[in-house]
């Protein structure tokens, strides 16, 4: 078998080993609490594949798919940008607050928003570049921090300065809705369930940070800089200016999250607006290894599997077996992950080795 077919395979392991173990974990709970799993997995399946199940799965996979490009594209440069949580939840509140400012038609409308949410994104990916390449602060730390940062920083905006005048007897706090031309239509209604058209643009997302990372000069600097920033300067990139550019690209990126559930659902920040997106992004991008490809496929898991387990609550059955579910796939890719590169570090080696012993017997036997 070809060795690049046989490290592909391996590489494949990864995720299906994690989904496997998590699924035998995961039956394992519900046998202690008195569940039984074939039943439980059964209704799921049922549920989940219902018309309007899989439109709900697509809806929440897009948001969840953005995230995992935002993260992946760090981990491609060896960065670990744990701030997506707060980048998308400023852009999407202030590109909120921007976007029922102004009035313009609907294509400007929706760039206008879109760039206002990227914009701040990557400003707020670019504090801890920056601060990672002048004060030497890890971005694990900086971005963490900045997280608690966002969350104060958008209550006290939302509550001071972008609330909606409040009518008599409302409770709900909110930003002004944005206009209709503000909007996206449905692509389609499946079951009953609107299926968002931000699909679209997460699609052509995916395309350009597939060509981006692949395909162009700047992804090979930036892979090249992830794997050996030593070498990488030897060979004229300047890591520093690498780390920056790359946080500002994955902050631009986590401040789209938000704009599938603001264009196709909301039209306006509200206190009920999706949290926890930026973390499962983590989790989605491990899970899809870091490829535009994989990462679609684990959102998809992931946006069925929190569709599929609300009918556990119906059936008396603890919808947090799926927490545990998603914990131990995150684990278990993580430990794969560093499984299966140990293996194919070691047959690299050990191909080199043996394409070195090939040459010195043909150079004795030339020298002979």
């Amino acid at each position: 078998m070809n060795t690049r077919v046989k490290v592909a395979l391996l590489w494949l392991l990864v995720p299906v080993s994690a989904i496997v173990l998590a699924l035998v974990v995961s039956s394992l709970v519900l046998i202690i609490i008195g569940e039984n799993p074939v039943s439980a997995f059964r209704s799921m399946a049922s549920y989940g594949t219902q018309p309007n199940s899989l439109a709900s799965m697509v809806n929440r996979a897009v948001p969840l798919y953005v995230a995992g490009l935002a993260v992946a594209i760090g981990f491609k440069m060896n960065l670990f940008n744990i701030g997506v949580e707060g980048q998308y939840r400023l852009a999407a509140l202030l590109s909120a607050a921007a976007g029922a400012a102004v009035s313009l038609p609907a294509p400007l409308h929706i760039a206008f928003i879109m760039l206002v949410a990227m914009a701040v994104g990557a400003f707020w990916a670019g504090v801890a570049g920056v601060l990672r390449v002048k004060r030497g602060v890890h971005e694990v730390v900086s971005t963490i921090m900045l997280n608690f940062i966002a969350t104060g920083l958008g209550a006290y905006l939302l509550a001071n300065y972008l609330r909606k005048p409040r009518l008599p007897n409302e409770l709900i706090i909110q930003t002004r809705p944005i206009p209709p031309s503000g909007g996206l239509p449905s692509l389609a209604v499946v079951g009953g369930e609107d299926l968002r058209s931000f699909l679209v643009i997460a699609i052509a997302l995916g395309i350009v940070v597939y060509v981006l990372i692949w395909r162009t000069r700047f992804g090979y600097d930036l892979r090249a800089t992830g794997i050996n920033p030593e070498a990488a300067r030897a060979s004229g990139i300047d890591p520093n200016r690498m780390v920056v550019r790359t946080m500002l690209i994955s902050g631009a990126i986590a401040g789209l999250i938000g704009m599938s559930d603001l264009f196709g659902f909301f039209h306006a920040y509200t206190l009920d607006f999706p949290t926890g997106l930026g973390f499962d992004g983590i989790a989605v991008a491990l899970v899809g290894l870091n490829h535009p490809a994989g990462i679609a496929v684990a959102a998809l898991l992931f946006g069925w599997v929190d569709r599929a387990a609300q009918i556990l609550d119906l059936e008396g059955i603890p919808k947090e077996v799926i927490i545990i579910t998603k914990g131990v796939i995150i684990l278990s890719v993580v430990v794969a992950y560093e499984v299966v590169r140990r293996i194919v570090q070691a047959q690299e080696i050990k191909a080199a080795a043996e394409a070195t012993r090939k040459l010195e017997a043909q150079k004795e036997a030339v020298a002979a």
